[in-house]
């Protein structure tokens, strides 16, 4: 077995290095990798952050206000002072209700301090990497925008050492993902709401869910297979409140809305009835052996290269397929596997990136920058450019002008550090002796503190993980 670096550690599987980080797992970094795969690091818990029920009632709050504020507007006299007054008559309508900003900030706030506060960060990278598997978009629509925090700690952190298919059925079956990929509103045509209401069927979760959420491109389904699985997760909906007596937020199967009878999917006959179909399908996709493969290349490259060594991908997978999909056992497999720790790494996304920079610096910009910052990169968190998530590969982030942006960003976080903190003590805290020459000799001869840290941070030994 390969001799593992404490730097590969901290830097490959986790978030990034801290002052003292190598020093403490250098007698077995191995070991502190698999000693932090404990189900409770991965569950976030904070007062600040509010489930998907209560954001869905602060939401539907700020738009009754936003209704009545334009009422008010229109049958008040034209004067200057109106656009003012209707922003009052908002605020007190909603008796201090989170606003979507509000509630996003405060995500973004939360997954700041765990960033900072994580031993090694392994658990964190690999919430990372499925809640960007299973991406929502923030930006798609104020619904998305209030729950996509609460998806990531609803649907993704119970499970992300759990098995797949639990996460799977609740990724499916969440607010963020039903609304997120029009299911919510998907009627089977010869549905009793169908034939009613003369309302279509929506195939968009049904084809990503092959798609990207389990067996992939290459998975042996046709155009057929997912209008089929369309027509099964129809009715699966989730309840909005107001007339709905069920738990707002809560996962609704709306029978009068299912396509009924039984459905062949890939050669497989579904003759369950209602939800029980779906969960069927879903199940039976969760353990294909496609899915293994797509989900352990995926892994792989998130992690090791942008082209993973093909003996890893396989051994990934296998041990997918052997567990039943134990999210825990691949994920100690990955750290197991000394393929893993081979090759020159991966490019730092701008997360990977912005996260690695506050560990290295110790400090805690207020969120308002970090999502600044992240907007100028391009990797706003949960607000992919489609249903496919972030793409982790190096040609996406290595652009000329995407490297003048993070040199931006790198010298905006050197101005948080503390004043005392030497750039080139800091060298050896973060990458012992791995550091190259050409690194300890720029930062060496910066000609202020804030250069030789933003140096440091934009350095070849920093970018690449």
């Amino acid at each position: 077995m390969l001799s593992a670096p404490a730097t590969v550690a901290l830097n490959r599987f986790g978030l990034g290095a801290r002052p003292d980080d190598v020093a403490r797992v250098a007698a077995d970094p191995r070991a502190a990798l698999t000693a932090e795969l404990q189900p409770d690091l991965a569950l976030l818990e904070d007062p600040d952050l509010i489930s998907s029920a209560d954001a869905l009632r602060a939401l539907h709050t700020l738009q009754m206000a936003r209704k009545q504020a334009r009422v008010v507007s229109t049958n008040d006299a034209p004067s200057a002072s109106v656009g003012a007054a209707t922003m009052d008559n908002i605020a007190g309508m909603t008796g201090g209700a989170q606003t979507p900003p509000d509630i996003y900030a405060a995500e973004i706030g939360a997954r700041l301090d765990r960033a900072g506060q994580a031993q090694i960060g392994y658990v964190e990278r690999l919430v990372a990497f499925w809640s960007n598997h299973f991406a929502v978009k923030a930006g798609a629509d104020e619904i998305d925008r209030v729950l996509a925090g609460a998806f990531e700690r609803e649907a993704i952190r119970p499970h992300v050492l759990g098995r797949f298919v639990d996460m799977l059925v609740a990724v499916t079956q969440h607010p963020a993902m039903l609304a997120y990929l029009n299911n919510e509103t998907s009627v089977g045509p010869d549905s009793i709401a169908g034939q009613r209401r003369q309302r279509g069927l929506n195939e968009n979760h049904a084809r990503e869910l092959m798609e990207l959420h389990t067996i992939g491109v290459g998975g042996g389904y046709s155009q057929s297979d997912v209008t089929t699985v369309a027509d099964v997760l129809s009715g699966w909906s989730f309840a909005r409140g107001g007339d709905d007596k069920n738990p707002v937020g809560s996962f609704v199967f709306r029978a009068n809305a299912h396509e009924p009878g039984a459905r062949t999917v890939m050669g497989k006959i579904y003759d369950q009835s209602g939800e029980q179909q779906g969960l069927a399908l879903l199940t039976d996709l969760a353990k294909s052996p496609a899915t293994a493969h797509h989900i352990a290349f995926k892994l792989a490259q998130s992690f090791v290269a942008d082209q993973p060594p093909a003996v890893l991908v396989d051994q990934l997978a296998a041990t997918f397929q052997s567990s039943g999909g134990d999210l825990l056992e691949l994920s100690r497999g990955l750290v197991a596997s000394d393929e893993a720790w081979e090759g020159p790494g991966r490019f730092r996304t701008p997360q990977q990136f912005v996260w690695a920079a506050v560990r290295a610096l110790n400090v805690r910009p207020k969120p308002a920058l970090i999502s600044h910052a992240l907007g100028t990169l391009g990797q706003i968190p949960w607000d992919p450019p489609s249903p496919a998530g972030y793409d982790d590969t190096a040609a996406t982030w290595l652009a000329p002008d995407a490297m003048t942006s993070r040199l931006d960003v790198a010298e905006q976080l050197a101005q948080l550090a503390d004043p005392t903190l030497d750039p080139a003590a800091l060298v050896d805290d973060i990458f012992g002796k791995t550091a190259s020459p050409q690194t300890r000799e720029a930062v060496a001869r910066a000609e202020s503190q804030h250069q030789g840290l933003a140096l440091l941070l934009m350095s070849p030994d920093f970018q690449r993980v």
